[in-house]
């Protein structure tokens, strides 16, 4: 599928008498807008394309999803008073834009070469990056803001699943809850997992909902992990990085794997 056959297939299936379409053919990108409002949601092309290739009908149903899940919670009244507990980090890539689409800022601070943090109000299926004018609107100070997410997010459960593969262990966090990555935000919880650690702690968050801690024992344990990272950061519907970290000391210092090995299935 084309990018104008994928463009007339969103458009359909978005159509809505208050909403306007606007498709950049330079960048490749369709832009869904509320008439009155103007605020909207911007479609990159390509990356459709590419899970529609591998996905067929889901990938359009899951973005189809999302798109009408995000312009709710853009015409929504966010409000943060009285929901304090629904105050969590979210991990984007530092391609992440900095700004909404109205020009105001977005709420962050840095985290790694490849991430920074932002700061969302969970709205149930969804959630709102919380910007600096709703800040304003509400009286609250960052400050109180970024406190609240970090201890709202030592609460999220962090039940892993194990897989060893050619003597290296890899744990995965995937409860889908749209904050799987933010877990790596979770201090006492890296520590602990250290704790487990017989060589050497690397950690990745290759897209929003998946969080992977491997224990590295050999030089092949390098290689998986990077290839495991790149199948899902490609795969992932909030892609953020496909490079890895080696943790120690409390800190997150990225790594750049050239693989030496041949390609290792997970199962084998």
């Amino acid at each position: 599928m084309d990018s104008i056959k994928m463009k007339n297939e969103l458009q359909k299936r978005l159509a809505h008498p208050e909403r306007k379409f606007d498709y950049d053919r330079k960048n490749d990108q369709l832009r869904i807008e509320h008439k009155e409002t103007g605020k909207g949601i911007t479609i990159s092309l390509p990356g459709v394309i590419a899970k529609w290739q591998e996905q067929k009908d889901k990938a359009i149903d899951e973005i189809i999803y999302y798109v009408e899940e995000g312009l709710q919670a853009l015409e929504s009244d966010a409000a943060i008073s009285g929901k304090e507990k629904n105050i969590f980090p979210v991990i984007r890539s530092t391609s992440f834009p900095l700004e909404t689409n109205e020009g105001q800022q977005f709420i962050y601070d840095d985290h790694t070469a490849e991430t920074r943090i932002y700061y969302a109000l969970d709205l149930g299926n969804t959630y709102r990056l919380i910007d600096q004018a709703l800040l304003e609107k509400e009286q609250w100070d960052e400050k109180r803001i970024k406190e609240m997410a970090l201890f709202n997010v030592r609460s999220l459960s962090t039940e892993m699943k194990t897989d060893i593969v050619a003597g290296n262990t890899f744990y995965f966090l995937n409860k889908n809850d749209g904050y799987d990555a933010s877990r790596i935000l979770n201090d006492s919880f890296l520590k602990e997992m250290q704790k487990k650690i017989k060589g050497t702690m690397a950690v990745a968050v290759p897209h929003q909902d998946v969080l992977i801690i491997a224990d590295i024992e050999n030089d092949t344990g390098y290689d998986i992990l990077a290839q495991m990272t790149m199948s899902f950061f490609a795969a992932g519907r909030v892609p953020i990085t496909a490079l890895s970290f080696i943790y120690e000391e409390g800190e997150l210092e990225p790594i750049f794997i050239l693989g030496k090995t041949k390609q290792i299935d997970r199962n084998e």
